[in-house]
C-alpha cells in the first residue's frame, strides 16, 4: 500500500484503488500533521538511538518538501514515497526500546558469522 501516493492522487482520482480506503479530500495538511506527530513521538526516544536519528532525518525531509509547495503533483514527484507508517512504528519503537541493553546477554559469538569456503 502506498498511502502517500494515494493521498496525493486524491486530487485527481475518484478512488484509491484499495477497497475500503476512501480518497482523502485534502492530503497536504494531513501529511503535515502526520509528519509533525511523528517528530513529536521521536523526541521521546533517546537521541543516540539510530532509529530516531534516521527516522527524524527522513521525516524532516518529507515535512520540508510538503511545506515548500502546495502543488500536490510536485510533492508526490519529489517525495516518491511509499507508506506513511512512521508514526505507528515510532510508537512501537518507543514501547520496545531497542536501544536498551538486552535482558539476557546474547550468547558468545552470536553476531560473528563464519562462512565456509564450500558454501
Amino acid at each position: 500500500m502506498f498511502a502517500t501516493r494515494r493521498l496525493f492522487s486524491a486530487v485527481t482520482k475518484k478512488t484509491t484503488g484499495l477497497y475500503g480506503l476512501p480518497v482523502h479530500p485534502d492530503p497536504r495538511p494531513h501529511l503535515i500533521t502526520i509528519y509533525t506527530d511523528t517528530l513529536k513521538t521521536l523526541e521521546k526516544i533517546p537521541t543516540h538511538a539510530v532509529y530516531r536519528q534516521a527516522t527524524a532525518a527522513l521525516t524532516n525531509h518529507r515535512l520540508d518538501v510538503v511545506k515548500s509547495t502546495e502543488d500536490i503533483a510536485k510533492i508526490e514527484e519529489t517525495l516518491d514515497a511509499g507508506q506513511i507508517e512512521e508514526l505507528k512504528l515510532a510508537g512501537k519503537m518507543l514501547e520496545w526500546k531497542p536501544w536498551e541493553p538486552l535482558e539476557t546477554p546474547a550468547p558468545k559469538d552470536q553476531w560473528n558469522y563464519k562462512f565456509s569456503e564450500h558454501q
